[in-house]
């Protein structure tokens, strides 16, 4: 990971920390950090996504690695109870590789987030 941190600008904080802490969680995701302007998310005691209150949020691209398929699914599911909009679900894109297994959602804020594996489908 060539990355140490990124923060996405938000226009609704407390709602977008609950999506983000909702449609992450079965990736390992938390918020380890909250304030009124900002919110920290990752790994238990490593923030990495940070969300900012903002007037005029630009949409990004964001692809989180998912430990196998099912971890695919479960972002998904999770991430559409959480309020996203379905932006392609879980499946092989075999233009990308063989293996590239990934689903999309838009958040509130329409960023498109992606989980995605690498992985063949375990036996």
């Amino acid at each position: 990971m060539i990355l140490d941190h990124l923060t996405l600008h938000v226009r609704d904080l407390a709602r977008s920390a609950r999506f983000y802490a909702e449609a992450l969680a079965p990736l390992g995701v938390v918020i380890g950090y909250q304030d009124e302007h900002t919110a920290g998310l990752g790994l238990p005691g490593e923030p990495q996504l940070w969300l900012a209150q903002a007037d005029a949020p630009q949409a990004v691209h964001l692809a989180f690695r998912a430990k196998d398929r099912a971890g695919v699914r479960a972002f998904h599911e999770a991430a559409l109870a959480a309020g996203g909009q379905d932006n392609g679900g879980p499946g092989l894109r075999p233009h990308y590789h063989p293996n590239y297994y990934g689903a999309f959602v838009h958040d509130p804020d329409g960023h498109n987030l992606e989980a995605v594996t690498h992985l063949p489908e375990a036996d």
